[in-house]
């Protein structure tokens, strides 16, 4: 069983409000995950801070035993330093 930690979608239309979530990577965006490990609110509150929480513990946990992060929760990571930053490629692709 391959495991990614990736968003699940909540809130409503236009208010998106995202779970971050360990999960079976043949199940459904919004299925039920194996642990939720942590929430993103992408809309800015009135200083234009996006609110992210994570259980630092469980998330070095999964990332320990193999799961792969979505290219979103990767970004994510990489700002809580709880991954390195992938090496920008010196070749443009023509």
């Amino acid at each position: 069983m391959v495991v990614r930690l990736r968003l699940a979608r909540f809130g409503r239309r236009n208010l998106p409000y995202y779970h971050i979530v360990a999960a079976n990577a043949r199940s459904k965006r919004d299925g039920k995950p194996i642990e939720k490990i942590g929430t993103y609110d992408p809309i800015p509150d009135s200083n234009g801070n996006k609110m992210v929480n994570l259980n630092f513990d469980r998330t070095k946990y999964w990332l320990t035993v193999g799961a792969q992060p979505s290219e979103t929760v990767e970004k994510l990571l990489v700002k809580a330093n709880l991954m390195p930053q992938a090496p920008k490629p010196w070749m443009k692709q023509q």
